[in-house]
């Protein structure tokens, strides 16, 4: 009989993001941890396209009664996706990232939190795959000027400002490292979450719902901080990570890669002005890629620049500046999520 865990990591590892296999099994040990046998087994079955229970124990064979309480509560463990269209309940697969870790920030134990850090840099390897990421880089306003050729869905304060429903939810990386003794002083609460997935969290009780103007000032406070901002891929985002290169999984694998500017969607690099550098080193210090080095005057090093904009923001004297791809290198995101996770699973070889 096949083991309902393996099952479930293949099954996983069909989605668009993967779940890929370890020597070691690690991937299975993390699962055993967040689901039991059962739930294991019901998970593997769904989709990722949203169902009624009914229609769910239609497919399976199960016993509705019996399946619908189930689903309930998985998802509110976060471990399956949930929505309700017209008073009807549907569930669908949830990703392991983004989505079932993301959604165990209130459930972390030390021993899941080591465990799934061990096994990250496994699943970040399944970012080489493809082109389309799970996330862009977009630049703080600060960095923005009148010259700029800045479409709306790269501006963050345009991103908020056109959402009905705000979440402000802890950061998972962030919340994780300090459960550990290995966090930042940078604030806990620094992903926005819109639409639909901001009724998620609400139901399972992750973050608070915040209005316009307190979204756009938690906004300003993580920019102040440094943390770079990262949509979600798509015109239409349902997310803003504030993330900083020292606890975020992805800027981290980023980071160590030898060339963080071809491995994130940005459309934006720094250029120095050397007349003008005091060479303070205060862009250094900001730079989450270390991608600026200052001897004499600062100088890019383009291979390392993710068009973030903090060094713009940090430089007090406005001697650097971002400047725009051009139009051939330009990153143009689809236009949702559902389009986003299509476009990976076509460059994975999935559809």
């Amino acid at each position: 009989m096949t083991d309902v865990y393996k099952k479930l990591a293949q099954h996983l590892d069909n989605t668009p993001c993967g779940y890929p296999a370890t020597e070691s099994g690690l991937e299975l040990k993390i699962l055993r941890q967040l689901f039991t046998e059962e739930e294991a087994e019901i998970a593997s079955l769904l989709v990722m396209i949203p169902e009624s229970p009914e229609a769910i124990a239609l497919r399976t064979q199960k016993d509705v009664n019996l399946l619908a309480p189930l689903l309930k509560d998985m998802a509110h463990k976060g471990l399956i996706m949930h929505s309700n269209k017209k008073g009807v309940d549907l569930y669908m697969t949830a990703q392991f990232v983004i989505g079932i870790w993301e959604y165990q920030v209130n459930r972390l134990t030390e021993e899941l939190i080591n465990d799934v850090n061990e096994y990250l840099p496994f699943l970040m390897k399944e970012q080489d795959k493809v082109t389309t990421r799970q996330l862009r880089v977009i630049p703080v306003s600060q960095a923005v000027h009148a010259d700029m050729k800045v479409m709306n869905y790269e501006e963050a304060e345009n991103i908020i400002r056109a959402q009905s429903k705000i979440i402000i939810a802890p950061c998972i990386c962030r919340t994780e490292h300090k459960m550990v003794g290995k966090g930042c002083d940078n604030m806990q609460d620094g992903c926005f979450v819109f639409g639909g997935g901001a009724y998620y969290y609400e139901e399972r009780g992750i973050g608070r719902t915040v209005d316009h103007e307190e979204a756009l000032k938690i906004l300003h406070k993580g920019v102040s901080q440094g943390l770079v901002l990262q949509p979600g891929n798509a015109l239409k985002a349902m997310n803003i990570c504030m993330c900083c290169s020292c606890c975020c999984q992805i800027l981290g694998y980023i980071k160590q890669t030898d060339k963080p500017s071809t491995a994130v969607n940005s459309n934006y690099f720094a250029v120095v002005n050397e007349d003008s550098c005091t060479a303070c080193e205060l862009c250094e210090e900001k730079c989450p890629m270390d991608a600026i080095t200052v001897d004499g005057v600062a100088s890019v090093n383009l291979d390392r620049c993710i068009g973030c904009g903090l060094c713009v923001a940090a430089c007090d004297f406005d001697s650097i500046h971002l400047e725009g791809k051009e139009d051939k290198d330009r990153w143009v995101p689809p236009p949702t999520v559902v389009d986003t996770y299509m476009a990976i699973a076509r460059e994975k070889g999935l559809m």
